[in-house]
Parts: structure tokens; C-alpha cells; sequence
């Protein structure tokens, strides 16, 4: 039996660990950015009567001590193998998936006042677009993700279907004649790499696929498999969601689908003097965030002018996404302008008007457009 000073002991140990490691994470320096999770650290908020009052300080205060607590990551790993050794499939709002797959399950994404108002946007967006340019040149493309289309992979008793819904609601508000149907292209491949497994975006693989289909059905080109190499640029990516689990898995390779034409192109960035002659960063192949190797990034407006000779010219309106479909554009369009409205600061219809586009695409993967905060900016 425990004697009460070994009693005392313990509840002391246990005390002086809690407050000890309370009082590290306050003194500790604070970081902003989470070079593993590749996003912004929550900082700390500042503590009003009324944010008080309306329980929006404490909210942000816990993420704030979530994100900035003491050896945060190696705490993160040990509750995730916790869970694993519990036989639990789910950890973190995410699938412990087959063949090594982390699969993010989204969970309420498609049911928020933000994610219906995206749906109106989208649609009258796209009504207008056809009214002015016709439907032959205006594609709206929501590119679903991995919990959508690797159902077979999930745990047993996984219920992914409200993103197939979502999507079913975003097709009945547009033209038929211009959406374009990306799940049903990507389900003929679910058995092949078109996910990347650690990671939340698609691989270029998945990207390709759905650009030939798109390119044969719209008439812009023929496009021929045997166009086209596959070369592998990393055998060591480790993307977000194995670093959201603070779980070491199977890496993934990241490939470049290179075409045999080899169009010329310069690269103009935010309309600056950033000007590139490549949409590769080969740099970011030795840092944690090695898809940026597809353009460096996120960046509002990126300006492709090509030596294509179609006199067709393509905005995208996109997230990221489209950085490895965007490689595949440029043999096809003598300028190809890549706008994300999370970092566009222009009027976006007054953009458009200078620029006078033959053809509009819109591509977003279905979970990033559910919450995108941003998209009341297509129609203004």
C-alpha cells in the first residue's frame, strides 16, 4: 500500500510537471510559422472586456497554448501512437487509412454558413461568365479529395459521403455544359498513386489525369499519353497531415509530368519585377515543404506568357491545387494567368476587363472551397 508521504510525493512530481511545463511555454520564444505543419502558429490574443465576455478570448488563448506549447510536436506524436496502440483508426480528424494512407475526414467543413454562401458565389460567378464569354469557354472544376475518392482504403464504418453531396449541390448550380466532372475522371484511378499519402493535395499524377480528359473534351487539344515523361523530382515528401498526426509513415515521391513540346515561357510574379523562367523551384526540394516545389508557393497573381501561338488566353482562378496541373496548361494557351483570391488584392472583374481572357477556368479542391473566406470576391 502507498504510505502518504509517497502519496504526497507523487501529487508534488505531478504539480511541479504541470505548472513547470505551464511556466516553459510562457517563457519559451514564441514562433509564428510551423515550418512542419506549413501554416501560422496562433499567437497571443489580446484580452478585451468584450472578447472576454463573449468567450472569444478563451477560445483563442487555448489555440494559442496549443500551438506554442512547450516540445508541442513530440506531445503530439505520443498521443497519436496512444491512440494507434488503443486500435483506434481515427486520430485528430483523420483517417489511419490502408496502404499507408493519412486521409483528412473534413468533418463539418460542407455544412457551415460558408460553405452554402460559396455555393451561390460559385454559381452566379459561373452564370455570368457563360452569359459573357459563352459556354464553350468557361469550366468550373471542384477537384474532390482523398476521403471522397479512396473509400475503399477507410476504416470500416467510415461515413464519407457529405462531400459527394456537397459537390452533387455545387453541379445543380451551374451550366451542365460547364462543369466539368473531376470525380468521375479520378474514380477510374482510385487504385492508383492520385493522393499523395502524408499529404492533403493530389498528386500529379491525379492532376494529369483529369487535365487530358479535360483538354479532349473541350476541343483544346488532343492530348496523347505518350507526350508526355514522368520524372521524379523526391522520393522524401512528407506533407501536412502526417505532420498534423506527428506521425513518421511511408514518404511519398513527388513527379513533373513533362511534355515533349518544351513550350517556352517567363513567369511574372504579383506583377513585379519577380520575373522567372520556370514554375520549378528545385530549392524547395530540400526543405519540409517540398510541394512548393510546383511555383514556389502560394501568391495572389502569377503571370504565364508562352510561346504557345494559339491565340487563346486562360485565367485560373485556383488554389493550390492547380500548382501541379499548371505545368500541363502551358503547350495550349499563349498566356496563362494563375489568380488565388486569398492573396489577389485587385478588383477581380476589373482584372479581367484589361485583360481581355478567351477562357475562364475555376479549380479548387471541393474541402479548400467549402472554407474559403474569400470567395465573395468572384463577382465584385
Amino acid at each position: 500500500m502507498m504510505n502518504q508521504r509517497q502519496a504526497w510525493n507523487i501529487n508534488l512530481l505531478f504539480l511541479l510537471l504541470l505548472f513547470g511545463l505551464g511556466l516553459a511555454t510562457l517563457l519559451r520564444p514564441k514562433s509564428d510559422f510551423s515550418e512542419k505543419e506549413n501554416r501560422s502558429l496562433a499567437q497571443l490574443p489580446q484580452a478585451t472586456s468584450e472578447s472576454v465576455l463573449s468567450g472569444s478570448f478563451e477560445e483563442k488563448y487555448e489555440e494559442y497554448l496549443t500551438d506554442q506549447f512547450i516540445l508541442r510536436d513530440q506531445w503530439v506524436g505520443l498521443r497519436t501512437l496512444a491512440e494507434q496502440l488503443s486500435l483506434k483508426r481515427e486520430v485528430h480528424d483523420v483517417y489511419l487509412a490502408e496502404d499507408d494512407y493519412l486521409i483528412e475526414k473534413h468533418t463539418g467543413v460542407f455544412e457551415t454558413e460558408t460553405a452554402r454562401m460559396n455555393l451561390q458565389f460559385l454559381s452566379e460567378f459561373a452564370a455570368r461568365m457563360t452569359a459573357q464569354m459563352g459556354d464553350e469557354h468557361v469550366t468550373v472544376m471542384l477537384v474532390p479529395n482523398a476521403v471522397d475518392i479512396l473509400r475503399e482504403k477507410l476504416p470500416p464504418f467510415a461515413y464519407p459521403y457529405d462531400e459527394e453531396e456537397y459537390i452533387s449541390r455545387a453541379a445543380a448550380g451551374i451550366p451542365a455544359a460547364v462543369w466539368f466532372d473531376a470525380a468521375g475522371v479520378l474514380r477510374q484511378h482510385a487504385s492508383e498513386d492520385i493522393y499523395y499519402r502524408t499529404d492533403h493535395h493530389w498528386t500529379s499524377t491525379g492532376a494529369y489525369y483529369v487535365f487530358r480528359d479535360w483538354m479532349n473534351s473541350r476541343g483544346y487539344g488532343q492530348i496523347s499519353d505518350d507526350e508526355y515523361t514522368v520524372e521524379t523530382v523526391s522520393d522524401g515528401f512528407e506533407g501536412t497531415v502526417a505532420s498534423k498526426l506527428g506521425k513518421s509513415v511511408k514518404k511519398d515521391s513527388i513527379q513533373v509530368y513533362r511534355s515533349t513540346l518544351d513550350t517556352r515561357y517567363v513567369l511574372t510574379y504579383n506583377q513585379t519585377d519577380d520575373v522567372r523562367s520556370s514554375m520549378f523551384l528545385p530549392g524547395a526540394l530540400e526543405t519540409k515543404d517540398k510541394y512548393s516545389y510546383f511555383f514556389g508557393g502560394n501568391y495572389g497573381l502569377i503571370e504565364a506568357q508562352t510561346k504557345a501561338d494559339t491565340d487563346r488566353r486562360l485565367l485560373v482562378i485556383k488554389d493550390s491545387y492547380a500548382h501541379c496541373f499548371a505545368p500541363l496548361l502551358l503547350d495550349w494557351f499563349d498566356e496563362v494567368d494563375f489568380v488565388d483570391l486569398r492573396y489577389f488584392n485587385q478588383s477581380l472583374s476589373g482584372f479581367m476587363e484589361e485583360k481581355e481572357y478567351t477562357d475562364i477556368l475555376f479549380l479548387q479542391n471541393a474541402a479548400g472551397f467549402a472554407e474559403d473566406t474569400s470567395l465573395n470576391r468572384l463577382n465584385m
